[in-house]
């Protein structure tokens, strides 16, 4: 009995295996235009690190400022173009803002 029990097991697990390996593997592609990739001058945002005295003294005064929120606290000042969002006193990132009628579609 437990031959055969196991020898259903090893069958099985067999037939299992060579099933999903034969299954065809499938991936998406993203395309991005060459016209939209962000191959613009992006040492020109402010960096990781800086403070915000020296994002201001660099890029001047932001067009707004948004209040902190959260614990710790995240700012975000938004210039033409781009938003910079700061932890306390410090860039943690620059994000370029999404032109309209740049959709990236595959």
């Amino acid at each position: 009995m437990m031959k055969h029990l196991t020898s259903t097991l090893c069958a099985t697990s067999l037939m299992l295996g060579m099933m999903l390996s034969a299954a065809p593997l499938q991936a998406d592609t993203l395309v991005i235009p060459l016209g939209h990739q962000a191959t613009d001058n992006v040492s020109a945002m402010p960096q990781r690190g800086q403070t915000k005295g020296s994002v201001v003294q660099r890029h001047g005064e932001p067009s707004t400022r948004h209040a902190a929120v959260g614990q710790p606290p995240i700012t975000r000042w938004d210039y033409p173009g781009y938003s910079v969002y700061f932890e306390y006193d410090r860039v943690i990132d620059s994000v370029r803002h999404r032109q309209s009628g740049s959709a990236l579609t595959p």
